[in-house]
């Protein structure tokens, strides 16, 4: 069975330092990779690339109306939750408009907070029904219940070949080929330097150790079912 390894990275752009602080502790209880940051100004500095946003609409310099747009135009597949106090009609609509996937009226509890992001993660990880994992052939990346992962083209390639494959496994030959290498000139300990950063990316994206492992004598074998889109 492959487990869930690695989760969504997720900002709180919140300036009230104790909201913030414990939105944050909460949101790491559940296993995300979080980052807190006080005002749009900030975000500058951020560790790991974003896969969701929690946006506090009243905030120092930038609001977070703008800073939404600006986000939303930037990273389109990006997830964005505001959180505000603004309950109109009129708020929430100019909310959506500006690029929300969700809108919480404050004050709202943790556990609504955290059922939101539980429900947009679903969607940013492509995870559906049959397939938890996707490669998309237009980005290049590997996504999956732990997030989003950019491949390089040799890495593609691999996870593309077999996933293809027949009980999507491969001998060793057919990966050197798959990467534009002659035989002669690539051996196999070249290749395995390969699949051990393609292992760590699988577990990035929330597959376990064994998701790519070794068949004695033939060659490679992916554990997982991998979508192509």
């Amino acid at each position: 069975m492959v487990t869930r390894i690695n989760p969504l990275n997720v900002v709180v752009i919140e300036d009230h330092d104790v909201l913030r602080e414990v939105t944050l502790d909460a949101l790491r209880v559940q296993g995300y990779h979080v980052q807190g940051v006080d005002c749009a100004e900030a975000l500058g500095d951020l560790p790991f690339q974003p896969d969701l946003y929690i946006v506090d609409l009243n905030l120092p310099g930038e609001d977070g109306i703008s800073l939404s747009r600006r986000l939303r135009a930037a990273q389109p597949e990006v997830g964005i939750i505001m959180t505000t106090a603004r309950n109109s009609i009129a708020a929430k609509v100019e909310g959506y408009a500006s690029g929300a996937d969700i809108y919480l009226t404050k004050p709202c509890s943790l556990e609504e907070l955290l059922a939101a992001v539980r429900s947009l993660a679903r969607r940013l990880t492509g995870q559906g029904p049959e397939h938890g994992w996707l490669l998309h052939t237009d980005k290049q990346q590997l996504s999956g219940p732990g997030g989003q992962v950019a491949l390089t083209s040799s890495e593609f390639a691999l996870l593309a070949g077999l996933s293809r494959a027949p009980g999507r496994q491969l001998e060793t030959w057919q990966m050197i080929e798959l990467l534009g290498k002659r035989l002669e000139e690539y051996s196999k300990a070249n290749l395995e330097v390969q699949l051990v950063r393609l292992r760590k990316k699988l577990v990035q994206a929330g597959c376990d150790n064994n998701a790519l492992k070794a068949v004695r004598g033939q060659g490679y074998q992916l554990a997982v079912t991998l979508a192509i889109q």
